[in-house]
This record gives structure tokens, C-alpha cells and sequence, in this order.
């Protein structure tokens, strides 16, 4: 099963990245996921199941660690047809 998830991290600074947002940058472009794509107002990776599921608790653990108060994200399976 190959997984797509879509996340932000809070809160928002525009002036600079804060620690939370560049942490959950850095968990997402080091796991071992085929696509990453990481922006400023929103962010997704997707990769097989284990993979992004494993990302996904890192983010969460590594990303309220350092400062964030909410991390929003989505979750969906993709069908091969859809990359």
C-alpha cells in the first residue's frame, strides 16, 4: 500500500522557518520516502505504508519537541494510478 500525507506545522512564522517547521523538514526529506515536496504554507510526502507511517510519528514526536502547537495533517492512500 503506498500512503500520501499532507501536513503544516504550528505556529506560523513568515520571517523565518522555526525549529518545529524546520524539523519536520528534515524528518520528511531523511526517511525513505519516494516524494517529498516542502513549502511554506504546506508540505506532503508519499512513500509505502511503513515508510510514511513511520515518518509520520517521528514528525509528530520530533515537531512538538521543538516548539509546535499543532500539527495538522492528512492521510490517504494512493492508488498507483495517481502518481
Amino acid at each position: 500500500m503506498r500512503l500520501r500525507v499532507e501536513f503544516t506545522t504550528e505556529p506560523f512564522d513568515l520571517d523565518q522557518a522555526p525549529a518545529h517547521a524546520v524539523v519536520a523538514r528534515e524528518v520528511v526529506e531523511g526517511a525513505d520516502l519516494d516524494a517529498v515536496d516542502v513549502g511554506p504554507f504546506g508540505n506532503t510526502a508519499e512513500g509505502g505504508a511503513d515508510a510514511v507511517l513511520a515518518a509520520v510519528d517521528a514528525l509528530l514526536r520530533r515537531s512538538l519537541a521543538a516548539g509546535a502547537t499543532r500539527v495538522s495533517l492528512q492521510v490517504n492512500v494512493v492508488e498507483e494510478d495517481d502518481r
